[in-house]
């Protein structure tokens, strides 16, 4: 876990912390504004600015924000990679699982975990033509795979990548980040 560390830093969800948006790092700042109700969190470049209420929990509040950006970053991977595959999916769901990156239903619906906007870009493109792979072959058969290397053909560095950085895609506490749990 640690050399994982090394290469791909963990989020640290704290004023002046970094947080990784496919493939970049956004630096935090945050303010708290007594007579604010609701967070407010906008991207200015390379930043990330949050202004919370006093009983906000910056947590929440980067979760909400990276959520609405998941819908906007997938959504137009899985409308190109769907045109590319000839096929059509039925409904685009954002959510927060804890064990899938992903899932893709027989009836076409497509999730998408908002956590892979934590990964870089490539990864979340992986992760799209994996989904649509499915709506072709819904098994991990042979088959599967052999249709998703014509797609995608670094799948297995990709699907390596998860699997050794998968535990860090997540937002945490300051004191988290810094292995002190």
């Amino acid at each position: 876990m640690r050399e994982s560390e090394e290469h791909f830093p963990p989020a640290r969800a704290c004023d002046g912390g970094e947080l990784p948006y496919l493939g970049e790092r956004l630096s935090l700042a945050v303010r708290v504004e007594p007579s604010r109700s609701r967070a407010h969190v906008a991207r200015r470049g390379s930043e990330l600015r949050v202004k919370l209420g006093p009983d906000t929990p910056l947590q929440e509040a980067l979760e909400a924000w990276y959520r609405r950006r998941a819908r906007v970053e997938v959504a137009p991977r899985l409308d190109a990679a769907v045109t590319r595959a000839g096929r059509s999916y039925t409904r685009l769901q954002i959510r927060g699982q804890r064990t899938r990156w992903a899932s893709c239903s027989t009836t076409g619906a497509m999730s998408f975990n908002w956590r892979l906007l934590l990964a870089p870009a490539e990864i979340l493109d992986y992760v799209v033509e994996h989904e649509v792979a499915h709506l072709d072959v819904q098994d991990h058969s042979p088959r599967f795979w052999r249709l998703l290397a014509s797609r995608c053909a670094e799948w297995r560095e990709r699907e390596a990548w998860l699997r050794r950085h998968g535990h860090l895609l997540r937002l945490c506490p300051a004191e988290e980040a810094h292995g002190e749990e």
